[in-house]
C-alpha cells in the first residue's frame, strides 16, 4: 500500500496540466481505479484483517483526493498568473489626447427653450412616444374621418384582428402630453411639452421622426393677447433680436378655436436670411385659444377656463437660428456635421448669461 501511495502522490505532483490530473484521478480512485478495486477486496478479508486494511485505504483515497485537489488548484494558480503576465498593461503610459465632445443642436436648442419659457412661469411636463388614438386624435377633437388619421400618414401599431383594445399609435405631436397633465393636475396650468414625435414623410424639411414643443396656458382670463405677448417674448428671447415683429393668420386647427398661424418677421440678403429685419414674414407656428372639446376631454370645464395652446418644431427652429439648410442631416451621425454646428459640452443656456455663446 506504501508502494501504491508513492506511486500516486508523486504522478499527481509531477501532473503538468488538468487532463494529465484527470487521467491520475480516474486510475487511482475512479470507479475502475486501483485503490477502489482493492477496497472492493474487503469483502473477502476476515473480520480482523478489514479492521487494518479498511482505515489504511480510506485514508490512502483521502490522501489521493487532496493531493489532486490541491495540485487542481495551483495548475490554476499558475495559469492565472501565467495569463496576468501575458495581459499586463503599463497604465503608466501616455494617454491618448482629451476628446472633447458636442451637444447636438437638438439638445442645445431644446434647453434654450425651456430657459426661456421657465423664466415665464412654464413647467415642463412629458408623456408617452406610443399612445393610444383617443390621446392623440379623439381628445383633441379630430375627427375619425381627418386625413391624419390615415395610415399613409400615421405610424400605427401592429396589432391582432381579435384585438378590440384602443389602436396604439406613434403620438403625431406632444399635444397628448397637454390631456394627460390636465387629466392628472387639472386647472390652472402652464407647460410646456417638449419631445420627439412621428409622421410619415421624409424630404428636405420634413423626416419621419421629428422634436416639437407645445405650450399650454390655462386660467379663467387668459386671451389671445397673452399668447401674442408669450410668443413675442419667446421669439425675441430664442432669436436674440430686441422688437421682434409677429404676424397672425387665421387658419384652422382641430384643437383650437380661433386659430392662427404665426409668422415672424424676416428679410434675404444675398440668399441668406435674417430673423427681425426686412419687410418679409416667415411662418414659425400654430397657435389658437383651447377648444371646449378638448377641455372637457381632460376633465376640465370649458365654461370656469380658457387658455392657449401653441406648437412649434424644435428642428424648424435650430435651422433657422443657426443656419442649418437640410433637416435631415439632424439624424446622419456625421461628426465632421456635429463638430461644425455642435455646442461645448457645458454651454449650459441660461437667460442671463445667454443662450448660446
Amino acid at each position: 500500500m506504501t508502494d501504491l501511495r508513492d506511486k500516486y502522490i508523486q504522478a499527481i505532483a509531477a501532473a503538468a496540466d488538468e487532463n494529465v490530473l484527470e487521467d491520475l484521478r480516474v486510475q487511482a480512485v475512479g470507479k475502475k481505479g486501483e485503490i477502489s478495486l482493492q477496497m472492493r477486496e474487503l469483502g473477502r478479508m476476515t473480520p480482523e484483517e478489514r479492521q487494518t486494511a479498511g482505515p489504511a485505504l480510506n485514508a490512502l483515497k483521502d490522501e489521493i483526493n487532496s493531493a489532486l485537489a490541491a495540485r487542481k488548484e495551483a495548475l490554476a494558480d499558475a495559469a492565472l498568473d501565467e495569463r496576468l503576465r501575458a495581459e499586463w498593461l503599463d497604465v503608466t503610459l501616455p494617454v491618448r489626447a482629451q476628446r472633447t465632445g458636442s451637444i447636438h443642436p437638438i439638445s442645445q436648442v431644446t434647453e434654450e427653450v425651456t430657459a426661456i419659457f421657465a423664466d415665464m412661469g412654464f413647467a415642463v411636463a412629458e408623456g408617452p412616444q406610443v399612445d393610444t388614438d383617443w390621446y392623440n386624435f379623439d381628445a383633441l377633437n379630430i375627427p375619425g374621418h381627418h386625413p391624419a388619421r390615415a395610415e399613409m400618414d400615421t405610424f400605427y401599431m401592429h396589432r391582432a384582428a381579435e384585438d378590440d383594445r384602443p389602436p396604439h399609435v406613434l403620438r403625431t405631436h406632444t399635444s397628448p402630453v397637454q390631456i394627460r397633465h390636465m387629466e392628472q393636475h387639472g386647472a390652472p396650468c402652464r407647460i410646456i411639452a417638449p419631445g420627439r414625435v412621428y409622421r410619415a414623410d421624409y424630404d428636405q424639411t420634413h423626416t419621419p421622426m421629428f422634436n416639437q414643443v407645445e405650450g399650454l396656458a390655462i386660467d379663467k382670463d387668459i386671451s389671445m393677447a397673452n399668447l401674442k405677448w408669450v410668443l413675442e417674448e419667446f421669439f425675441a428671447a430664442f432669436f436674440e433680436v430686441d422688437g421682434i415683429k409677429t404676424r397672425f393668420r387665421a387658419s384652422h386647427f382641430p384643437f383650437t378655436e380661433p386659430s392662427a398661424e404665426v409668422d415672424i418677421q424676416c428679410s434675404w440678403v444675398d440668399g441668406q436670411l435674417k430673423i427681425g429685419e426686412g419687410d418679409g414674414w416667415l411662418e414659425v407656428l400654430g397657435s389658437g385659444m383651447v377648444h371646449p372639446h378638448v377641455l372637457r376631454s381632460a376633465g376640465v370645464d370649458p365654461e370656469l377656463w380658457q387658455g392657449f395652446a401653441f406648437g412649434m418644431g424644435i428642428d424648424r427652429i435650430a435651422m433657422l437660428k443657426y443656419g442649418i439648410p437640410d433637416l435631415r442631416a439632424f439624424f446622419d451621425s456625421d461628426l465632421r456635421w456635429l463638430r461644425h454646428y455642435g455646442f461645448a459640452a457645458l454651454d449650459v443656456p441660461t437667460l442671463h448669461g445667454g443662450l448660446s455663446r
